[in-house]
């Protein structure tokens, strides 16, 4: 190991207090950059988007390649993180996460590289739906990356956190005030151990609040207690007075920590955000009211009841996702405030002063030809119908077709359109994908009907993207060649 060491080391001591230069303030705003789709956007047109818009903070879901690759050489502050499956391997051997910090942290921070402010270690491990799956291997997998981190000289610039599902503590919407916020008994023991360490290392705690999910499947959730703006009757707890929802969960996580012996313990809200489609609050004017309001709050300064000043956000998320589980519900592929082509869903003003500006949308993408699949017009025998919807749908993306949705209006012909051209559009418009025991025949007539949207999918495949990768590849090494070369 000290071998491999060996070639990073003389750049990473040259020009270590340059490093230190590197991180921003981070009073921005952040987003998060998922790429569960089939046809993801060339990295390097996104990262031109985001710095176009002045998006000035990413966090990332994995360490990948193909995009810090993008990144580097921009003054954008990352978040790496280290996904739920690596914590296991992580927490039992300090040489897997020493070599993970090597290969994705430590070969890529030197100057023109990567600007990397943090490293998530898991995300949302404590989920009740992991039945306690991660709580063993969280705090030592956190350990061991933190000991790399310190090896390579890196701990005073780049911090590690854990991405929290708030779900860790009381809610509001249980029928709690803020003030009586802990965390669940069943895992309060472990949280407040990597409460300890994070504190103990100058780390933030990391949590991910959704106001939408109060909404979500409660009729009974009074509806504009979810928005920054609305004029229902507020919660009242002591002295505290608090109109959102938003600000009572966070100020629920900061009476949790007080009591735990951390009242000053430094926050990030590492997602934030409302989706567009899958749901009937989840639209376009729902998302642009709660983010204009988000923005507006976060970067004001007024903070919470229990905290002032500018609460550090960052917002879920960059691009609808298509691949995505939907088990959480049809509009778990929706949060993106740019589409899957990466255009704008509205406008959004990122200073928080709340005017309609506009956003950059990602240039210079190529579609596939104008072709649809749809229900051939001419079929008579549909026998076969249902049984070839249920197909398309379960290969594709067809939440646009559920209850409430923006394709929810659509005729039993229009619903086996929509499917199979989702299906098509998926599989890169292969003739063959377009048949469906002969129900279906392609189309150059848009069929998009009603509001609802028959897309056409971006000219991005598996060979195009693997392009891209090998190019970053070559880019890394070469800035790599550069910089040691100079030495």
């Amino acid at each position: 190991m000290a071998q491999e060491k060996a070639p990073c080391i003389s750049y990473l001591v040259a020009f270590f207090l340059l490093f230190l230069t590197m991180a921003s303030c981070g009073s921005g705003v952040g987003v998060n950059w998922g790429t569960m789709a089939t046809h993801n956007l060339p990295p390097n047109k996104v990262v031109r988007m985001l710095q176009e818009n002045g998006f000035d903070k990413l966090k990332l879901f994995d360490a990948e390649e193909w995009i810090m690759a993008a990144l580097m050489g921009t003054d954008i502050e990352v978040m790496l993180a280290i996904p739920n499956n690596m914590l296991e391997e992580m927490s039992k051997s300090p040489q897997v996460a020493d070599s993970w910090v090597y290969e994705n942290v430590t070969c890529y921070t030197y100057p023109g590289g990567l600007n990397i402010k943090y490293i998530a270690v898991g995300n949302e491990p404590f989920l009740k739906e992991y039945n306690g799956s991660y709580l063993q291997t969280t705090l030592p997998a956190l350990k061991n990356i933190q000991t790399a981190l310190n090896s390579w000289g890196l701990a005073s610039q780049i911090k590690v956190t854990v991405p929290f599902n708030a779900d860790v503590y009381y809610s509001p919407e249980s029928n709690q005030v803020p003030s009586a916020g802990d965390f669940r008994p069943e895992v309060r023991d472990q949280t407040i151990e990597i409460v300890q360490f994070l504190y103990a290392n100058n780390a933030p705690f990391t949590v991910n609040i959704y106001p939408f999910l109060c909404l979500y499947g409660n009729d009974h959730f009074p509806f504009d207690f979810a928005f920054f703006d609305g004029n229902n009757k507020p919660l009242v707890d002591g002295n505290s007075v608090y109109t959102n929802v938003f600000d009572a969960n966070l100020d629920t996580l900061l009476w949790a920590l007080e009591k735990a012996g951390y009242p000053d313990m430094s926050i990030i809200v590492g997602e934030v955000g409302w989706p567009t489609d899958g749901d009937k609050n989840a639209n376009v004017q729902n998302a642009k009211r709660f983010n204009m309001g988000l923005l507006k709050h976060a970067l004001s300064g007024n903070g919470t009841p229990k905290r002032n000043g500018i609460i550090d956000i960052y917002l879920f998320s960059l691009i609808d996702e298509n691949a995505k589980s939907i088990a959480p519900g049809n509009f778990e592929r929706h949060w993106g405030v740019f589409e899957f082509d990466g255009k704008p869903k509205y406008e959004l003003d990122l200073t928080g002063l709340e005017k309609n500006k506009g956003l950059v949308p990602v240039e210079g993408i190529r579609y596939m030809e104008k072709h649809w699949c749809i229900l051939d017009p001419d079929v008579k025998d549909l026998h076969y119908l249902a049984d070839s919807i249920d197909y398309a749908c379960s290969r594709s993306d067809c939440t646009a077709l559920g209850y409430g949705s923006s394709c929810n209006t659509l005729t039993l012909q229009g619903n086996a359109s929509y499917a199979f051209n989702m299906y098509y559009q998926v599989n890169n418009q292969n003739d063959w994908d377009c048949d469906f025991s002969g129900l279906a025949t392609v189309t150059d007539e848009d069929p998009s009907d009603k509001g609802c949207q028959f897309p056409i999918m971006i000219s991005y495949g598996s060979s195009l993207l693997q392009q891209e990768r090998l190019k970053s590849i070559l880019k890394k090494g070469l800035s790599i060649y550069i910089f040691v070369s100079l030495l």
